[in-house]
């Protein structure tokens, strides 16, 4: 234990907040980017990654299934292997504490032909693996993992991929991103149907690396289908603004008097960016300027200045958009008058 004293923190009012600030790249963007960088042929330029501990593991993790990752600055450079070219790791891939990228790994590794073995930190051994393991291994795909499906876990990928029509009984964005990366290396045809629209960063970005995939909305739910197999071109990637780092400066810039903030660079993705809607419902003084297209995504400045906020009714079906975000979204209710 430390021996140093503790010394009490302040809390002052605060000034108004002016400035132009920007927020760390998104980590759904920049596990994606170091993944499909791998898989492409050519070198991914990225810039904008977000170089906290989890994607650091997913970059490892490429490393060890061959993919050359160079950092210079701020610049990440990933030299692929292609689709179908990952090498049988050496080593378990450990990936800290990312439930994110080790279901997605999970859906590359399944239709390889190598065993790999995956592991995680004593918080991610304990989360089940099994709705994502159980449409894999349709695939063809084998998996011993401890009780419940969890980590440790053995993948046997399989050499002799089939396509799969996987109906998911949840709407989850990761199992269809695992189900997709899977896709990438199988013959033919391969379709997801989830019951809601979820998260697409992978369809998105897939398409930016020139596979093919479309939605359409059918009787059983909104069915995501894959052409397997493509080339994989490399592409520069500029990782956006986290929209959950910007909710946290949005709304101290809506409830703090006499600000002006501009938030530059934030993912504008429609399934991403419900707080910002909810504050202009409540009277936020919120508007997105200069929006444009970046690895996919739409991308925008967020200007906001300081507002009085009224309470208001949030709709249910919003909460998909904003689920990161209630903590910050109940401080601007508390501050807000009336009843939200």
């Amino acid at each position: 234990m430390s021996s140093l004293p503790l010394e009490p923190a302040h809390s002052r009012p605060a000034q108004g907040l002016k400035s132009e600030v920007s927020v760390p790249g998104d980590k759904s963007m920049s596990h994606r980017s170091l993944m499909f960088g791998t898989l492409a042929v050519g070198d991914t330029e990225i810039r904008g990654l977000l170089t906290g501990d989890d994607v650091m593991a997913t970059a490892e993790a490429m490393r060890r299934l061959g993919a050359v990752i160079e950092r210079d600055g701020d610049d990440f450079r990933v030299s692929g292997v292609g689709v179908g070219g990952l090498r049988e790791p050496a080593l378990p891939l450990d990936m800290g504490n990312s439930g994110t990228s080790t279901r997605l790994i999970l859906g590359m590794l399944a239709t390889h032909d190598l065993t790999a073995v995956v592991f995680g930190d004593a918080s991610l051994n304990k989360r089940p693996m099994a709705r994502v393991t159980d449409p894999l291994s349709q695939f063809g795909a084998r998996f011993i993992a401890r009780s419940g499906g969890r980590l440790p876990l053995a993948v046997q990928g399989t050499a002799d991929a089939m396509p799969v029509r996987y109906v998911s009984p949840m709407a989850s964005a990761q199992v269809k991103s695992a189900v997709l990366l899977a896709g990438i290396n199988a013959p033919g045809e391969t379709t997801l149907i989830e019951p809601t629209p979820t998260r697409d960063h992978t369809e998105r970005m897939l398409r930016g690396f020139g596979a093919s995939v479309t939605s359409e909305a059918s009787n059983e739910g909104l069915a995501i289908t894959l052409t397997g197999q493509p080339e994989l071109r490399a592409t520069p990637v500029m990782v956006p603004g986290d929209p959950s780092s910007a909710a946290f400066l949005a709304v101290a810039g809506t409830i703090v008097p006499g600000s002006a903030l501009t938030i530059t660079n934030v993912m504008q993705n429609e399934h991403r960016t419900g707080l910002f809607q909810s504050l202009v419902d409540m009277g936020a003084d919120l508007a997105l300027v200069n929006p444009r297209e970046v690895a996919g995504e739409t991308v925008a400045d967020v200007q906001v200045q300081s507002s009085s906020l009224k309470g208001c009714l949030i709709p249910a079906d919003r909460a998909p958009s904003q689920i990161d975000e209630y903590p910050i979204l109940s401080v601007a209710a508390a501050v807000a008058s009336g009843t939200t």
